[in-house]
């Protein structure tokens, strides 16, 4: 138990935390901008989410698809599919005592890969951009996950 509470008192583990904070938060502020885009042009997902729209009419007519909303949505839905295994396996990762060096490396490729991934996205840069950031942020994780797999393995 003293070894766990040690790997979490390193630079390493420090380093996960500040960036596996900047891409939950980034993710959430996703959430708030396909909310703002909702509200602003009154575009929503359920009819019950309409109680401010005065006539039943009205109400109807704000039940839609928007492509300015979707493609939010979208991208925010990419960050919930790539953001939770980082944190997940990034975790472990850390607990294996890797090189800061190389957690740095990381941390850092996989934070800037979700960063270029949504201006891709909300920008709409050609493909294949938003593809390339997508596979870098990927093959970090995977990275990640071999080392923590070949760690356990080898204990």
């Amino acid at each position: 138990m003293a070894e766990v509470a040690h790997m979490i008192d390193t630079e390493v583990f420090l380093a996960f935390s500040t960036y596996a904070a900047i891409v939950i938060l980034k993710m959430m502020l996703m959430d708030l901008f396909t909310s703002y885009l909702r509200l602003t042009k009154k575009v929503f997902a359920n009819l019950e989410d309409t109680n401010l729209v005065k006539t039943t009419e009205d109400r109807r007519k704000c039940v839609r698809v928007d492509p300015d909303v979707e493609r939010v949505r979208r991208c925010h839905q990419n960050d919930l599919e790539n953001i939770i295994p980082f944190v997940v396996i990034g975790l472990l990762y850390a607990l294996t005592g890797p090189d800061l060096y190389a957690a740095l490396l990381h941390f850092r490729v996989f934070v800037g890969s979700r960063f270029i991934h949504t201006v891709a996205y909300l920008v709409a840069l050609p493909q294949p951009s938003r593809g390339l950031a997508w596979i870098v942020g990927l093959f970090t994780t995977f990275s990640m996950a071999y080392r923590v797999i070949t760690t356990a393995l080898f204990l």
